[in-house]
């Protein structure tokens, strides 16, 4: 930025996959900020460049259908909208589709604001054998419009072009066209209800959007009026307004009918969606559709390895760089628990965040491409109706599928749902799912005490898990999701394109980096709680913290079924599941330390099946595997969690019903199995 320079703020406003992240990072490169809306759990983008000697601030708002306020997203875009805080408001429509994409625009004007029409994907547009005339447009709505397309230099000149004659030249879009067809649709209401609104704007909304609105019967707007008139007239407003019906399909009726003038004559080729391929009839078949999704979101899964390999490589060798940090420290005279403190919790810490991030990084990827493909709203049409029972949209799946890799990149994949309510339910439901590392430390646990029962003991632990899900749902989803949004639409399939590759990646880079510095604090954290816990100068298990505890607390322990040494490794496991087995070691066997064994290092006696089988009952044992199973995944879980849902709160509640409940199950099915194993 030029120091002292002029500046102008622009505002991206476009539906979900208009196109808005493209243009950002084309925009803003590597300038970029991300964050939350001030008490709001909605991500917030910003970003700026310099042209011309003018600094420009890039405000990317969430994408919306409409500035209807129902979710947060809805109302953060509409409250940044009113605030009129922007100079100039950038509104994306997508060419290939613009029938559909434009009604953002439709419910933008009346707007007091200058602004400017994106016209993105024109070469997928120009592919599908349509021609859209944007001088046409241009005339007709009285604004700049620019056909755009990120791969092509010369597109983002003509948007650098089109911006100029923005800021230069300001013009609001025009709502006299759509107002008089709005006065055609309601009759004689319309000129009621616009007689009753105040005349002058409420910040950047005009009477005429304002009056829009409330014949739609916009909760939000209708206060927003209210506050603005005397007793006398909002009971003529609500008489006026209290015969309406189906006002917001009436309202869309009106829109639809003005892009339809709009579009008159400026787009030439076939406006309607191409006849389906082979692949796609496949794809979005009720036969095939959904085996088809699961599997490419599986060979998805295995894909985000190859990006996320070298990266999580990196982060294994903060563990050996932290071993010659201490050894250094130590043998320059500092005290030896200096030096485990410099192994094992700051670099240990990097090696977590670092190794979480690389799977981060390469779900956001693979998935993220997938997403610009046009891919994952076929996922989204094929599931619709099953995640609905939930109050979920059909994207919700993935996550779902990929928790069986890993409850991180599950986390991650959640980026692709556009309602964060819907965002955070799934996330909750996720956690039910057993991961890799659970399913590493079950069957050896099941073999050793159950032997050729074993099956029956991992099919119990998957049934429950579905049984889990469905009782966080019904829990937590009411206060998440509204009824709106469980309703959900799917209303137009996007066409395939070749995914925009610098896009894919500036995507992926900036959310992993956001990731990264949110996790790495609460990794901070966690691990230095758990190696106060297992640290002991000597390095015996039974000179440790986590040991004397233990031994404390058993009586409050075995009410749920498990020993003091079952129950540390259940602790242990919410810093990293796959610790689990080493701690058993340590505790039964001695084998290393504790401090090794948690940071998921440490060795597991070949045996250990066999001697806890010598040790603990079958039910306590049952017990375990249960608790273990369903407790918090792990800390870089719990990471990703918050860096995603960005609700300290939310997380935190997930965190206390998974304790709680893998502590029920544990009790339950621990004096049940009781009654049958002895």
């Amino acid at each position: 930025m030029v120091s002292g320079a002029p500046t102008c703020s622009v505002a991206l406003l476009g539906q979900p996959n208009s196109g808005k992240s493209t243009l950002f990072n084309a925009l803003t490169g590597s300038r970029q900020r991300v964050g939350n809306w001030p008490g709001k759990t909605v991500e917030k983008k910003e970003g700026g460049f310099s042209r011309g000697g003018v600094d420009y601030a890039v405000c990317d708002l969430p994408g919306t259908y409409s500035l209807s306020a129902n979710s947060e997203e809805e109302v953060v875009t509409r409250d940044y909208i009113a605030s009129g805080r922007a100079d100039v408001v950038c509104v994306l429509a997508d060419a290939s589709q613009l029938e559909r994409s434009l009604y953002m625009l439709a419910d933008f004007a009346g707007v007091d604001c200058a602004c400017m029409l994106v016209l993105n994907l024109m070469d997928v547009a120009e592919a599908q054998g349509k021609r859209i005339d944007a001088k046409v447009l241009e005339r007709r709505l009285g604004i700049p419009v620019v056909p755009f397309v990120a791969a092509d230099r010369a597109h983002c000149d003509l948007f650098y072009q089109a911006l100029d004659r923005a800021v230069a030249d300001p013009h609001a879009l025009d709502a006299t066209a759509l107002a008089e067809a709005c006065r055609v649709e309601f009759g004689a209401v319309y000129d009621d209800v616009r007689a009753l609104v105040p005349e002058r704007s409420v910040g950047a909304l005009t009477p005429a959007w304002l009056t829009g609105k409330l014949l739609e019967g916009d909760v939000p707007v209708r206060a927003l009026v209210d506050e603005a008139l005397d007793e006398r007239d909002r009971a003529r407003l609500a008489a006026a307004l209290e015969p309406i019906e189906h006002g917001v399909q009436r309202g869309g009726t009106c829109k639809f009918s003005w892009i339809d003038g709009v579009l008159d004559g400026a787009v030439r080729g076939s406006r309607t969606r191409s006849t389906l391929s082979r692949f796609d009839r496949i794809a979005t078949g009720s036969r095939w559709g959904k085996p088809l999704a699961i599997g490419i979101i599986l060979v998805g899964l295995l894909a985000t390895f190859v990006p996320a390999m070298p990266i999580m490589a990196v982060g294994g060798l903060f563990s050996l760089i932290g071993e010659y940090a201490a050894a250094g420290l130590v043998a320059l005279g500092a005290p030896a628990v200096l030096g485990s403190f410099v192994s094992g919790v700051l670099f240990d810490s990097l090696r977590f965040a670092t190794m979480m991030v690389g799977f981060v990084f390469g779900i956001n990827l693979v998935f993220g491409a997938l997403e610009e493909v046009g891919y994952m709203a076929r996922i989204s049409y094929v599931f619709d109706s099953t995640m609905a029972r939930f109050g979920l949209q059909g994207k919700s799946i993935m996550p779902f599928v990929v928790c069986l890799g890993c409850t991180i990149g599950g986390a991650s994949g959640t980026r692709v749902i556009d309602s964060w309510g819907q965002r955070v339910l799934t996330v909750a439901m996720a956690w039910a799912v057993p991961c890799a590392s659970t399913w590493g430390v079950v069957p050896v646990l099941a073999v050793a005490f159950f032997g050729p029962w074993s099956p029956v003991v991992v099919v119990a632990i998957f049934l429950t898990s579905l049984l889990l899900m469905y009782l966080v749902g019904k829990l937590f989803g009411p206060h998440l999701v509204s009824g709106d949004e469980r309703a959900g639409l799917v209303m137009e399939l996007p066409p395939y394109h070749a995914p925009r590759w610098k896009n894919v990646f500036s995507t992926a880079i900036a959310r992993s980096k956001h990731v990264f510095k949110r996790a790495v604090r609460v990794v901070f954290i966690v691990t230095a709680v758990v190696w106060l816990l297992v640290y002991s100068p000597d390095g015996n298990p039974q000179n440790t913290a986590l040991y004397a505890i233990g031994e404390a607390i058993e009586p409050v322990t075995s009410f749920f079924g498990l020993g003091w040494q079952t129950f540390m490794a259940y602790l242990c496991a919410m810093a990293i599941k796959e610790s689990a087995l080493g701690v058993l070691s340590g505790l039964f066997l001695g084998t290393g330390t504790l401090t090794t064994a948690v940071g998921g290092m440490g060795p597991v006696a070949a045996d250990i099946g066999q001697v806890m089988a010598s040790a603990i009952s079958q039910p306590e044992a049952l017990a375990f595997m249960f608790a273990f199973t369903f407790n918090v995944p792990c800390m870089a879980s719990v990471a990703a969690t918050y860096g995603e849902t960005h609700s300290g709160k939310w997380t935190a509640l997930m965190i206390a019903f998974y304790f709680c409940a893998s502590l029920a199950l544990a009790f339950v099915v621990f004096h049940v199995s009781s009654l049958f194993l002895g």
